[in-house]
């Protein structure tokens, strides 16, 4: 299949759902408006969304009612990066090409823009989405918000920062950090969306297993990056995981033993997706170019 095609596709339909969803930029007040609309616009590859659509698809689901959901899941993710580019947390200059948040709109209205799209997003969950069931809704709103906090996205950012300049750091320390702090959201995208598109427990079972799978390898494809790539591939300093002492994959089995892992997890999503037809072709595609990607 034609991925590339495919992700603009999706990206399209998820940017023209976000502009309808959030707050217009000159609404009051306009400049917290501005700094939200700011980050969620910069250029994302809206991984989790496409995700949550494309795990709808796969078990035949319609996108109408998985798309708010959709975007919900863009705009905490986007919440967490304002958050983690933070002088108090990583200290970053330059995100997605651009100067970061706080950078732009001063530290004070980047912590209240990230508040207030982790608001918008369960706004959006509990209000929107034609058809869907009210049962379904609640299932989704709870595994997003398990998926964003101290169990799942922010635990992992907290063990994250605590591991700085450690060197005494365990895979299963490791494994922790990655599995919560980037895998949770990816887990979360990919459960909600086979909630939505009602999912039978064997066909949820499986994309939960594939979920697991590349969002492991999400995390360690970054940490690879980070030592390889370039700041202009990576639209942020390239090395800065080095720099700060974080606890990474090359940093803990080194970069060749990296590689080959998140190519085994890549095999493991591929073969929980052996029992899908053709609708799960995106997802297949998704995993192989989530190692292959160059930021």
């Amino acid at each position: 299949m034609d991925l590339k095609q495919y992700l603009k596709q999706k990206c399209e339909l998820v940017d023209q759902a976000l502009e309808r969803f959030l707050p217009h930029g000159k609404e009051l007040p306009a400049s917290l408006h501005g700094s939200m609309r700011y980050s969620v616009f910069a250029g994302g590859k809206r991984v989790r969304p496409v995700l949550l659509l494309a795990a709808c698809e796969a078990v035949g689901g319609e996108l109408n009612s998985a798309l708010p959901a959709a975007c919900a899941m863009e705009m905490i993710h986007t919440y967490s990066l304002i958050h983690d580019d933070l002088p108090a947390m990583d200290n970053d200059d330059f995100r997605r090409g651009n100067p970061t948040n706080h950078k732009v709109y001063g530290e004070a209205t980047a912590i209240l823009a990230g508040d207030a799209l982790l608001t918008e997003a369960f706004i959006l969950l509990s209000c929107n989405g034609e058809g869907m069931e009210p049962g379904a809704r609640l299932r989704v709103i709870h595994e997003i918000a398990h998926a964003s906090g101290s169990r799942g996205m922010v635990g992992g950012q907290m063990v994250d920062m605590e591991s700085e300049g450690k060197h005494d750091i365990d895979m299963a320390t490791l494994s922790y950090i990655h599995t919560h702090k980037t895998g949770a959201l990816i887990r979360a995208s990919v459960r909600a969306g086979a909630i939505l598109g009602g999912a039978n427990e064997e066909t949820f079972d499986a994309l939960t297993r594939y979920a697991d799978a590349i969002g492991l390898a999400f995390q360690i494809a970054d940490d690879v990056l980070d030592v390889e790539g370039t700041t202009e591939e990576l639209g942020k300093d390239a090395g800065s995981d080095q720099a700060r002492g974080k606890a990474t994959y090359p940093a803990l089995v080194g970069l060749e033993a990296s590689k080959r892992r998140a190519e085994e997890l890549v095999q493991i999503a591929l073969n929980a997706l052996e029992p899908f037809d053709e609708r799960a072709e995106p997802l297949r595609a998704i995993a192989s170019y989530i190692v292959k990607r160059k930021s």
